[in-house]
């Protein structure tokens, strides 16, 4: 696209047409902590709105619909959805905390939650995976499998980030270990040929 002239119809809002389609130049612009305290607060408006939609559905087809065909599963699973989101939603709360001046202002505005990469980004997965699952699971039981997607995720970050590179690392260091005892070895073989 480096050669190509664009020509953009006068109907066409030349800013809007440039951030949708053009790469922005330069550096990411950085955030400021009144800002990352803004957008933490509508996070976990959000996420606080996700959940109370997931178990009033679940609640309504399970509890009030069907409720002769309720069992002791349909209440433990309903408990395990609560634990799973009281706990990341707790975590993501306790991350946003912000830290204010006695005055009012705001010192620090908390964890990014909406940083990529970042704990609290696994952690809106889980509360996303669990609502999905939870309101997948009125149609069918079948679909609280799904829910075992979480922990095979951890399983590989914990492997990818950790495990994996440390193992290779052990790896990589034997052989150079060898590379080592190969020319004693040669340098020794050497020797005795000599004083032979």
């Amino acid at each position: 696209m480096s050669g190509e002239v664009l020509i953009v119809p006068p109907e066409v809002n030349v800013t809007v047409y440039s951030k949708l389609f053009l790469k922005p130049k330069g550096k990411v612009g950085t955030k400021g902590k009144k800002q990352i305290h803004e957008e933490n607060q509508d996070t976990l408006k959000f996420y606080s709105r996700i959940i109370l939609g997931a178990n009033a559905i679940y609640a309504a087809v399970n509890f009030l619909l069907f409720y002769d065909s309720s069992t002791f599963w349909t209440w433990f699973l309903l408990l395990f959805a609560v634990a799973v989101y009281f706990g990341s939603y707790r975590s993501m709360s306790a991350m946003a905390k912000a830290a204010f001046a006695e005055d009012g202002s705001l010192l620090d505005g908390g964890i990014d939650l909406n940083m990529e990469q970042g704990m609290a980004e696994h952690l809106k997965d889980v509360i996303i995976l669990t609502a999905i699952v939870q309101v997948l699971s009125t149609l069918s039981s079948y679909f609280w499998y799904f829910w075992l997607l979480a922990p095979a995720r951890a399983l590989h970050l914990l492997w990818a980030n950790f495990l994996g590179p440390w193992f290779s690392a052990e790896s990589q260091a034997a052989p150079e270990e060898n590379e080592k005892n190969d020319k004693k070895q040669r340098r020794q073989e050497r020797r005795q040929m000599k004083r032979f």
